[in-house]
């Protein structure tokens, strides 16, 4: 079985649920299939309001959630990154051409995440995300070429326009089968569908926590 997980590099709630995700699935033995999107396509076709254009009181009060999820996960984050907005098509394409390549993009995207916002890094800087890339292992200067190949804009695009026929309308959004998830603060409710489905044989055998 497969997680579908839709999210933006620029998501400050894919920020704080990816990791958790990614622990997740390995107590499942569920395998992630990570889906960059658009965002802000992904709200211009569903009625969302990016985060700039918000009303004062929307921005404030997500200001409040986002103190309170930090200190309620332990997860540190920079409320105000240095470098947000940002361009982030081509983080995004290397997370999709490092997937093309059979690499580990899931670890890949939570570096991206965890770059912006919490080390302040520019992720639409090619250099920066050549560090990111070799710092895991991987060969940064091909993933930027991977990056910039039609075949790995045409997946943004194509994970975007898709996004949005499943219904997504925000980051990060998770699909177990045909049930969906909206949000980090709903892993809870993924965990016990991963349960369910275990306990009904879908699953392979549950994996410990401390394996």
């Amino acid at each position: 079985m497969v997680i579908d997980y839709y999210f933006s590099v620029l998501s400050d709630w894919a920020y704080f649920g990816g990791e958790r995700l990614e622990r997740l699935a390995r107590r499942y033995g569920v395998r992630i299939n990570d889906m960059p999107v658009r965002l802000a396509a992904v709200y211009a076709g569903t009625g969302g309001i990016i985060l700039q254009k918000r009303s004062k009181q929307r921005q404030d009060y997500r200001v409040v959630e986002l103190v309170r999820w930090r200190d309620y996960l332990g997860i540190p984050i920079e409320i105000f990154p240095k470098h947000y907005p940002a361009d982030d098509q081509l983080s995004s394409c290397m997370i999709i051409a490092a997937k093309l390549a059979g690499a580990d993009c899931g670890l890949l995207a939570n570096a991206v995440l965890r770059a912006i916002w919490a080390e302040n890094r520019n992720i639409a800087e090619a250099d920066t995300l050549r560090k990111l890339a070799d710092g895991l292992g991987m060969n940064g200067e091909s993933l930027l070429a991977g990056a910039r190949a039609g075949a790995s804009i045409a997946e943004f695009d194509r994970y975007t326009q898709e996004a949005q026929d499943r219904g997504v309308f925000g980051s990060p959004f998770y699909f177990l089968g045909k049930e969906a998830f909206w949000g980090q603060d709903r892993l809870q409710f993924l965990e016990d569908a991963l349960a369910r489905s275990a306990k009904q044989g879908t699953l392979p055998r549950l994996i410990p926590p401390t394996q």
